[in-house]
């Protein structure tokens, strides 16, 4: 199907009497007027004026072949019946150019300088005309093809935005279970060991999951809620081992609002706790530092548990999820670290642009 042909069948073909195209037939009739005086008696007014007649009627006959008729036969290009309506327009444009220059009497038979002008206007327009409607159809073939090309990559864009978003979504989904199992996994290990406080844990518990899961399906969130729930978890690990888990949290001043993607901080510090300060028999303290330096977020998490080399399983699948939910957050502009600090423990460090909640 040709460009034309799409046009017809979209309802949106070029304005017939657009500017564009007026500006070509214009200048180009002026310039083909232009060379023909030069070999004619008459003022330059009428030569021009005649030439005029002629390629607006050559464009007026190229954009209605444009659009009509709607369908055409399958071997019948429509550029091509374009191009015949421009050729056969041409000769009646000629002969009406004359009628309206010479008041309605053109006088062939007695005027053979006229025929001879009559007939030197229409083999100019036969021979340059075709040519210039074959221009516009390249061009009108060029734009139609940016145009496609622009349609096609923001559809893509679209598209890739959506798949984004959807691969985004899965890894909350991911990190819920894992979030709430390993959780309810430390209330039965505090239920089975008897301890008194078990059910003061358990009323803290679930009012921290009525706050923390409707967060888990939020692509943003700012660094003041995600904060909170820290703080929240880790009043529950405290109360679970309260002689062996210390915590302390500091930021920046200004930094509260600003974006951060859910559950971020609370996969570092749930790891923490998990591989650093669970499995050591002394305990220890956890360290959660939140700084604001050129125009960049910088989070540290610092626990004073078993280390890497103790555990040698690694930090488990949420930090792997963290990092992909952080690539498709920030891209590159996003990096995570975790290192190993002496004598013993543990520091991940987060990096991410500073972004304000949008109002």
């Amino acid at each position: 199907m040709s460009v034309n042909d799409t046009f017809a069948r979209t309802g949106a073909p070029p304005p017939l009497l657009g500017w564009p195209r007026l500006r070509v037939a214009l200048i180009a009739s002026t310039v083909i007027g232009l060379i023909l005086r030069l070999g004619s008696v008459m003022p330059t007014v009428v030569v021009v004026g005649r030439t005029m007649v002629v390629g607006l009627s050559a464009m007026l006959a190229f954009g209605l072949f444009e659009r009509w008729p709607a369908r055409v036969p399958r071997w019948l290009a429509r550029w091509v019946l374009q191009l015949l309506g421009v050729v056969l327009s041409v000769p009646l444009a000629a002969l009406f150019a004359y009628w309206l220059t010479t008041g309605g009497h053109p006088q062939f038979a007695t005027e053979p300088a006229r025929v001879e002008g009559y007939f030197t206007l229409m083999f100019a327009g036969i021979l340059f005309g075709p040519w210039i409607a074959v221009g516009a159809l390249v061009r009108q073939r060029d734009t139609f093809a940016r145009d496609q090309a622009t349609a096609f990559a923001l559809e893509r864009s679209e598209l890739e935005r959506k798949a984004l978003d959807a691969r985004f979504r899965l890894l909350q989904a991911q990190v819920e279970p894992h979030f709430l199992f390993n959780t309810l996994a430390n209330v039965q290990a505090l239920v089975e060991a008897g301890a008194p406080q078990a059910s003061k844990v358990l009323t803290s518990l679930i009012a921290y999951l009525r706050a923390a899961v409707p967060r888990l399906h939020e692509t943003a969130t700012t660094l003041r809620q995600e904060l909170e729930l820290v703080r929240a978890y880790l009043e529950v690990m405290h109360m679970r081992m309260p002689d062996r888990l210390v915590f302390s949290m500091h930021s920046d001043p200004g930094m509260m609002e600003l974006q951060c993607p859910p559950m971020t901080l609370l996969t570092l510090v749930e790891n923490a706790v998990r591989h650093g300060i669970d499995p050591s028999e002394t305990g220890g303290s956890i360290d959660i530092d939140l700084k604001l330096a050129s125009g960049r977020c910088l989070a540290s998490v610092t626990d004073t548990g078993v280390g890497l080399r103790a555990t040698g399983t690694g930090l488990g699948t949420g930090l792997a999820a963290l990092r992909e939910r952080l690539q498709l957050a920030f891209g590159s502009e996003a990096q995570l670290r975790v290192s190993e600090i002496v004598p013993h423990g543990v520091r991940a460090e987060l990096s991410f642009p500073a972004r304000k909640t949008p109002a």
